[in-house]
């Protein structure tokens, strides 16, 4: 009989594609490279506007896994509204980008501010602003807010960069489990 660590092995050498959390600056993508790097595979990494979206992906493909964060806020029905046909294969554990509060421009957090925010993160917002407007990734957040549909978001630093966001307050990496998920 195979080993868990012996049926990991073997999929490794099929995975060409990591599904995953966008757009571009999550901190699912961040995991999605790392973990083929960690594994010496030299593959892909394909950005989906929710892990929802991504999964039908993973259960038709054998080449490719899912990567969600451990504290996605619907982890929970991934698992088990897929346990006929997706399982989880592995773990690690990796440091966020910097957790930040950004603004296009300066906000006056006295005043009913706007803040995006994806759910899992979105704690972090509530000293400033209690109008929290939740978004589907840390990336996205950074987005509405460079398209001034919101005052400000909290992102990832990267994201924040990208958007050409300043940053308010930087809350620091987060040590954070991701979890990996292929096809049974």
């Amino acid at each position: 009989m195979a080993t868990i660590t012996q049926n990991v092995q073997e999929l490794n050498q099929k995975v060409k594609v990591v599904h995953t959390l966008g757009p571009a600056g999550t901190n699912c993508e961040k995991a999605g490279l790392l973990w083929l790097e960690k594994q010496k595979i030299k593959g892909e990494v394909v950005l989906h506007k929710t892990l929802e979206e991504a999964l039908p992906y993973v259960k038709e493909t054998e080449n490719s896994i899912l990567i969600g964060c451990a504290v996605y806020p619907y982890l929970h029905d991934i698992v088990f509204k897929n346990l006929s046909n997706l399982e989880l294969i592995d773990s690690f554990i990796m440091p966020t980008y910097n957790m930040v509060l950004a603004a296009k421009e300066e906000v006056d957090f006295s005043k009913d501010t706007i803040i995006a925010s994806h759910p899992a993160p979105a704690n972090l917002a509530q000293a400033f602003s209690s109008n929290i407007r939740l978004v589907d990734s840390n990336a996205q957040a950074a987005l509405d807010c460079s398209l001034g549909i919101v005052d400000s978001c909290i992102t990832t630093i990267k994201a924040a960069e990208q958007h050409n966001l300043f940053i308010v307050k930087d809350f620091g990496e987060v040590p954070m489990c991701f979890t990996v998920h292929a096809r049974k």
